[in-house]
């Protein structure tokens, strides 16, 4: 099963439409945004998978994200969100909370911790646990995504 991993959209509809060409040609289960969402036209855009969401530092107005999230069925999961797909554990926040997200990394709890904040891909390992930024598709000298297979927890980072 292949899942797709982005942030940082900052509202930004037609970088995000290029993302969404890219996650159909992986055929992606499910998706997985990290924060500085931007707007509701950004939930719009990927109404055709489910969705999990958490806030970024640029996310002004959490309330009304969270409606929009929400009304197109999608999940809101605040400033942390934690899933399970494929026996894999799987926690994801935006980053800019930087002792939030080392303790994350740190806890041996999860296989995979994705985040965003700083706009630069990364893909390492802290242990057993795959720590993964996808980068942005704003302000970034390289617009990426990524596409994680699961269970294996191989990570394919994507110029979008």
């Amino acid at each position: 099963m292949q899942i797709g991993i982005v942030s940082d959209t900052h509202g930004q509809v037609e970088f995000t439409r290029a993302a969404i060409r890219m996650l159909e040609s992986f055929e992606v289960a499910q998706v997985i945004h990290c924060g500085d969402i931007g707007g509701a036209a950004i939930v719009e855009l990927f109404s055709q998978w489910p969705t999990h969401y958490v806030l970024g530092n640029v996310d002004r107005d959490p309330e009304y994200i969270q409606e929009k999230i929400e009304s197109a069925g999608q999940t809101f999961c605040g400033m942390f969100g934690q899933l399970t797909i494929a026996d894999r554990k799987i926690a994801f926040l935006h980053g800019h909370d930087e002792n939030r997200l080392k303790s994350t990394i740190h806890s041996d709890a999860f296989d995979l911790v994705c985040h965003g904040h700083t706009h630069q891909a990364a893909n390492y390992l802290v242990g057993k646990t795959r720590v993964l930024n996808p980068g942005a598709l704003f302000r970034a000298s390289r617009h990426t995504i990524a596409i994680v297979d699961l269970p294996e927890l191989e990570v394919n980072i994507v110029p979008v």
